[in-house]
């Protein structure tokens, strides 16, 4: 089992960024494929960005390319994401996820493990 819990969201206004954060319980979580994935009010959990176990391969949402960035330092047990140049339709809850097997997809339902979300609000 492992525990993710994310921190970092908040209130931002549109141009601005945020540094999210999601730390494990385990010592797995170093050697497995992690994700964020956001939800909107009435939307569907929709993904964001993953990274491979050592960070050498980074994959994002095609529409989130150049704002957001993924990364991670498995010395701390934790995984980034630096959001830069905010709108408003980047309101959401924010996940942090992980997986125990390799997929070579990105859909929430091939992430086995969650965290319980950090709410993102981006005014206009």
């Amino acid at each position: 089992q492992v525990h993710l819990v994310e921190s970092g969201g908040g209130l931002v206004q549109a141009g601005g960024s945020l540094r999210l954060s999601c730390a494990a319980s385990t010592l797995t979580f170093s050697i497995n494929t992690a994700g964020w994935f956001r939800q909107a009010p009435g939307k569907e959990r929709e993904f964001v960005a993953a990274i491979n176990w050592n960070g050498g391969n980074t994959y994002y949402a095609d529409s989130l390319k150049g704002r957001f960035t993924i990364s991670r330092d498995n010395g701390k047990n934790t995984v980034y994401l630096q959001m830069n140049s905010l709108k408003p339709e980047d309101t959401a809850v924010y996940f942090c996820a992980t997986r125990r097997f390799y997929s070579s997809t990105y859909g929430p339902t091939t992430f086995d493990y969650w965290g319980q979300g950090t709410q993102v609000t981006v005014s206009s």
